[in-house]
């Protein structure tokens, strides 16, 4: 069973959204084997251009930040009746965080990522997220992902579109993009020369291999008669299965003896990861791990909650070993729609808040911190909390994610991207 099949313990909106996406999928993946032209023809750079690939990992269902990375340092976490199952002890304790910088510390099951952290190319964001207040699933996916919270939805291109509409291509620019998955994110809505492909190990020119040639000759022919767009898009079409097919996805061995996860999010960060050592001109990718919506039995230590954490930091973990040698140019973020309210639920879990934490990971990221405004070190007071029950966000998203295109990602033009908001940056960057 898929990831996205298994069972949702989420509330109605997030397993009809899942619903959704299982039949998106269904359709996409007849439609990538009728008709595999979704690519418009591109001008060339004739220099490579120097800057970081940018990776975006999206943690669909709203994830626990407040169990993720945990604020131990914050005496209200512990308030009797705050959260009596999920509260994660103190370091030092049994089963307790592991700590970070005396504050924070991350869950057991984060605890692959403390290398990456104590080697200073990991750093934790912690209330943050996006201003939006929206608790739906739906609205705040939009609202994030097209870059535009507290703003009209007059927007439908997302913000990793409008970054590459901004900046010159790498290379050939004829693959800017590549989402591990059926279909394009709103992230990716739009986007110039970016494709998704769920299995790159399958990703090639469809039907019969010992009738290929005589069928790409017929089609070439025939699509090269006709008028553009369409010529330009199936030419390109061809062009990028070539390209791709060069890239050897079924026997990569990762380096420096990484292991990634079988899960979806291991797997589709292994293909980035090849795809990235390739050297094809890829300037941003997306992945993607959903399972955290838990309204009920959350279960931080053995249960679900703690096999998101362990999926999500073993993966990461491993993409940050395999690509040693490509961190000076490669930046990563992880983010999700909304975090958990401060108080557990009546189901020993927690219900749809506001602020969360994001991961950043890169060898021009500023890591080895947790960069968090806490006010006071009190941040889950009661009279702190964002409507009386929520972690505040007191770091916009777009702060750290424009600081990264800025710094690494040479991008001159963030009103673009992030329209009618101006960025405070963070240091989030070296």
């Amino acid at each position: 069973m898929s990831d996205i099949m298994k069972p949702c313990k989420g509330c109605d909106e997030f397993q009809e959204w899942t619903r959704r996406r299982f039949l998106d999928k269904t359709a996409a993946a007849a439609a990538l084997v009728a008709a595999p032209a979704w690519l418009p023809k591109v001008s060339l750079a004739a220099e490579h251009v120097n800057r970081d690939a940018l990776i975006v990992v999206f943690m669909r269902g709203g994830m626990d930040g407040l169990t993720t990375v945990v604020p131990y340092g914050d005496p209200n976490y512990y308030s009797p009746g705050l959260r009596p199952t999920l509260a994660i002890a103190p370091p030092g304790s049994p089963d307790g965080a592991v700590d970070l910088d005396g504050f924070f510390g991350f869950a057991p099951a984060m605890a692959p990522l403390l290398p990456a952290y104590q080697s200073g190319q990991l750093a934790v964001i912690h209330a943050t997220g996006s201003p939006d207040p929206s608790r739906s699933h739906f609205d705040a996916f939009r609202y994030m992902e097209y870059g535009i919270p507290e703003q009209p939805l007059d927007v439908f291109t997302g913000w990793l579109t409008r970054h590459l509409e901004v900046v010159p291509p790498v290379l050939s620019g004829l693959l800017r993009g590549v989402a591990i998955d059926y279909f394009l994110p709103k992230t990716f809505a739009g986007a110039p020369a970016s494709i998704p492909i769920p299995d790159p190990a399958g990703f090639g020119f469809p039907g019969r291999t010992e009738t290929e040639t005589e069928r790409r000759a017929v089609l070439e022919e025939a699509y090269a008669a006709t008028v553009e767009p369409l010529s330009g898009a199936a030419q390109t079409t061809v062009d990028t299965i070539d390209l791709l097919s060069t890239i050897d996805f079924q026997n990569y061995i990762p380096e420096n003896g990484a292991v990634y996860p079988d899960t979806y999010l291991g797997r589709a960060l292994q293909a980035l990861a090849a795809i990235i050592k390739a050297d094809v001109g890829l300037e941003a990718g997306m992945a993607e791990i959903g399972g955290w919506d838990t309204h009920n039995q959350q279960g931080v230590l053995n249960g679900a909650m703690a096999s998101r954490m362990a999926d999500l930091s073993g993966s990461l973990a491993a993409f940050h070993l395999d690509l040693q040698s490509f961190m000076q140019r490669l930046s990563v973020v992880c983010m999700s729609e909304f975090g958990r309210r401060a108080d557990e639920n009546g189901s020993q879990g927690s219900d749809h808040g506001h602020g969360n934490c994001m991961l950043a990971m890169g060898g021009s990221i500023a890591g080895g911190q947790v960069l968090a405004d806490w006010t006071s070190g009190e941040l889950l007071h009661r009279d702190l909390l964002y409507q009386g029950d929520s972690l505040d966000v007191t770091i916009d998203y777009r702060d750290i994610v424009a600081e990264i295109l800025q710094n690494r990602l040479q991008n001159t033009d963030l009103g673009a991207v992030f329209p009618n908001f101006s960025p405070t940056f963070r240091g989030i960057t070296i």
